[in-house]
C-alpha cells in the first residue's frame, strides 16, 4: 500500500511587526474621533458610544501580543484602517502569489526536491485575492512546475483539508507529489474598527511538500502521514459575507458583515469539545493511545481555546513544548497557524515519535492529521 510523507515545510514572515500597543493607540484615537463626530447622535441615544481597547484586554482574551502584517501604516491610519497595498498589474505576481512563492521555495529546499518532480500545486487559504486565474496556477507558473493546480477554501481549516486532498490523490496513484501553499493576508478581512476583534489576525504564508513515501530519498526532517480526518458542521458564528455578488445589493456594500465577524463566546463553547472529541476519536480509530502522542500542533486562534482542548484530551493542561503557541508572535493566521507551529517546533521530535496537526474554524470545520517522524 502506498505511504505518504511530509518532506518539507516553508514559512514566509512579513517584515512589518504590529504590536498590541500600536494597535490599541490607533484604535483608541479612532474611538475618540468617532465619539466626537457623533456626539449628538450618542447623546440622543441613536447610536452607542464606542468603548476603548487596551493591551491587557487583548492578551487576556486571546494571548496575542503582536502580529506580522504586509502593511501597518494603512492599518494605523484612523481614516483608512486597513492594509494599504499597491494594486498589481496583470503582468506582476499577485500579493498572495508573491508570499506563497517565498514560502514554497523554502519548503522545496527543505524537502530536497526539484520542481520537475512536483505534480500539483494547491493553494489552500481563507481568502483568495481573485476568483481566477487560480493563485495556485500563478504560483505553479512562477516556479515552473508541470501538472495541475487549483485553489481551495475551508477557512482556518484549509491546510489540513489540503493535506488530506493531496494524501488521497497520492494514495489513489493519480499523483506522486504536490506542493500545498497557505498564503494569508488576514489583515485584509479584519474590521479594525471593531473592539472585539481588531487585534485577532496577522499575515503570513506557509508551504508543505507532500509526496509518496520513499525511504531512500528521505530528508533530515520527514514525517509519514498515518491518517487524516475531516469534519464540517454549518454555523453562523464565524462569518465573512464579502463576495462577487455584493455589488448587486448596493445597500450592503462596505457594511461590517463584509469583513470577519464572530460570536466569540459561542465559538469557544461549541468548538472546543468538538475538536477534542474528533482528535480522540481519530486516535482511537488508528489504535493510537493519547499517551503515545508527543506533540500537538494546534490551530493558533486563541491560547485559552488551545489550553482547554489540550486539557480535554490529556486530562491536564499541556506544556508549551507539547502544544506550542506561536499566536503570541504571529496572532491568528487562519489556515497557516498549525503549519507555523509544526514548522517552527517539530525539530524536538525524535524518530518514530507521533504527533498531530489540527485546525479548526469557520464552517464549523475541523481537520486532523496524524504524523510519525521518519527521520
Amino acid at each position: 500500500m502506498t505511504k505518504v510523507q511530509i518532506s518539507g515545510t516553508g514559512l514566509y514572515t512579513p517584515k512589518e511587526i504590529l504590536t498590541n500597543d500600536e494597535l490599541v493607540e490607533s484604535y483608541n484615537n479612532f474611538v475618540d474621533e468617532f465619539n466626537l463626530e457623533n456626539k449628538d447622535k450618542i447623546d440622543k441615544g441613536e447610536i452607542d458610544e464606542l468603548q476603548k481597547s487596551n493591551t491587557e484586554f487583548i492578551e487576556k482574551a486571546s494571548g496575542v501580543k503582536s502580529r506580522y502584517v504586509q502593511n501597518k501604516s494603512g492599518i494605523l491610519d484612523t481614516k483608512f484602517m486597513r492594509p494599504r497595498l499597491r494594486e498589481r498589474s496583470e503582468s506582476e505576481l499577485s500579493n498572495l502569489a508573491e508570499m506563497g512563492v517565498a514560502a514554497a521555495k523554502q519548503a522545496i529546499k527543505n524537502a530536497n526536491i526539484s520542481t520537475d518532480k512536483i505534480d500539483a500545486v494547491i493553494v489552500a487559504c481563507s481568502n483568495l485575492e481573485r476568483p481566477y486565474p487560480a493563485i495556485a496556477i500563478e504560483i505553479q507558473n512562477a516556479l515552473n512546475i508541470n501538472g495541475f493546480a487549483f485553489d481551495m477554501n475551508v477557512a482556518c481549516s484549509s491546510a489540513t483539508f489540503g493535506i488530506q486532498t493531496i494524501f488521497d490523490m497520492i494514495k489513489s496513484g493519480s499523483i506522486r507529489s504536490a506542493l500545498m501553499v497557505n498564503p494569508e493576508i488576514c489583515s485584509g478581512h479584519l474590521n479594525f474598527k471593531d473592539r472585539d476583534c481588531h487585534f485577532i489576525f496577522g499575515d503570513v504564508a506557509t508551504a508543505v511538500i507532500i509526496e509518496e513515501f520513499d525511504e531512500k530519498s528521505n530528508g533530515p526532517n520527514t514525517y509519514e502521514i498515518l491518517g487524516t480526518k475531516l469534519y464540517t458542521e454549518f454555523s453562523n458564528n464565524i462569518r465573512n459575507n464579502y463576495g462577487f455578488l455584493n455589488s448587486s445589493s448596493p445597500e450592503g456594500v462596505d457594511q461590517p458583515d463584509k469583513l470577519f465577524h464572530q460570536n466569540g463566546r459561542q465559538v469557544f463553547k461549541e468548538v472546543v469539545p468538538k475538536v477534542a472529541s474528533l482528535i480522540k476519536d481519530h486516535l482511537e480509530t488508528n489504535n493510537i493511545k493519547v499517551i503515545d502522542i508527543k506533540a500537538m500542533y494546534l490551530h493558533q486562534a486563541n491560547e485559552n481555546m488551545n489550553r482547554l482542548i489540550s486539557k480535554y484530551i490529556l486530562g491536564e493542561e499541556a506544556t508549551r513544548d507539547f502544544a506550542p503557541i506561536v499566536l503570541d508572535e504571529y496572532a491568528n493566521t487562519s489556515s497557516a497557524g498549525s503549519i507555523i507551529a509544526f514548522h517552527k517546533h517539530n525539530q524536538s521530535l525524535k524518530e518514530n515519535d507521533l504527533a498531530i496537526i489540527c485546525s479548526f474554524g469557520a464552517g464549523y470545520s475541523i481537520g486532523n492529521v496524524i504524523v510519525r517522524k521518519i527521520s
